[in-house]
């Protein structure tokens, strides 16, 4: 008897494998998706909003020389309120950075939505052949890194080594100069819509692949074709990966920079402020003044914050309006 309450007693009073209260086990089930989010808190924090926050403070920030800046205490920084962006909105360089890479972006984003769209209804489609391949050849050039996409076109536009000039010139035939004036613009278009096309055209080929199969045979019953298929009802239930991808293409067009770039050694038409970006990194690096370039970079930032938020709000504002009608 008595080692009975012994063990009965000690299993009361806290043994190793007793049960917790309903009260810890709810605290514990509470607090674990902050466990979870802890990682990523720390990792957003360190390498997203510290930068920014740091951009902004130097951004207000300027140096000031006194006498001929040599000696100690002769270059201080010194806080400069609106000075750096008032400088950044008046230079006629940033400004015709901008308008380039618009001129780039109307040629691009259409171009690529457009290739990315009817490859994904192409591989849709019933008849199509050797799918998986075809997919896969698509997509294949969004791998390529584009430093390196780049420079495989370059070489291919330069007439020197270029074997598409070779043939032109064996078949007498002009030889174009792709790196040169207006078709530059094409030039580095092509980059970007080879090595882009192939993600857009998976996202759509997903959403095309979520349709029921009950919606194409209600629709065949109905007498529909393929292409009335295709146009009435593959591309209007696409259409938020539509709005996706161009959201996507739109944020990477006011972030251009590695083309212009890779392809600057190769010819003088490409200037070291070819691009806003392009301006923001010799600014920061070429001559210095971290604190110009930072508002530049603060001013980017803030225009594709809000010519994105334009564009998904027009976008919302059309889907309301055809679900009233």
């Amino acid at each position: 008897m008595k080692g009975t309450a012994r063990r009965r007693s000690y299993g009361v009073k806290g043994a190793p494998y007793a049960h917790p209260s309903p009260t810890t086990t709810l605290e514990r089930a509470r607090s674990a998706p902050y466990f979870f989010l802890v990682p990523a808190t720390v990792l957003f924090a360190l390498f997203f909003a510290l930068p920014i926050g740091y951009a902004l403070w130097l951004s207000f920030r300027k140096v000031k020389v006194s006498g001929l800046g040599l000696g100690s205490g002769a270059r201080r920084e010194v806080w400069a309120g609106l000075e750096n962006y008032t400088d950044a909105l008046s230079d006629s360089e940033l400004l015709h950075g901008a308008l380039r890479v618009l001129g780039y972006g109307c040629i691009v984003v259409p171009v690529m939505l457009g290739l990315a769209l009817l490859f994904a209804l192409m591989l849709d489609s019933e008849k199509v052949r050797l799918a998986p391949v075809t997919r896969l050849a698509i997509f294949l050039p969004y791998a390529i890194p584009g430093v390196v996409a780049a420079l495989l076109w370059g070489f291919l536009y330069l007439p020197d080594v270029s074997p598409f000039s070779y043939v032109l010139d064996k078949l007498g035939m002009p030889q174009p100069d792709l790196l040169d004036g207006g078709p530059l613009y094409l030039a580095l278009s092509n980059i970007a819509v080879w090595g882009g096309t192939g993600f857009n055209m998976i996202v759509i080929y997903t959403s095309l692949r979520a349709i029921p199969a009950e919606v194409y045979e209600a629709a065949k019953l109905d007498g529909a074709t393929p292409t009335q298929i295709a146009l009435r009802i593959k591309i209007p239930m696409v259409a938020p990966s539509l709005v996706l991808t161009c959201f996507f293409s739109i944020i990477a067009t006011l972030q251009m920079f590695n083309e212009p770039t890779t392809l600057k050694p190769l010819t003088n038409s490409v200037s070291t402020t070819w691009s806003p970006l392009m301006k923001v990194y010799r600014d920061a690096f070429g001559e210095g003044d971290i604190y110009g370039a930072a508002a530049q970079a603060v001013i980017i930032a803030f225009a594709t914050l809000l010519l994105s938020f334009g564009f998904l709000r027009a976008v919302n504002r059309r889907q309301k309006q055809e679900a009233a009608r």
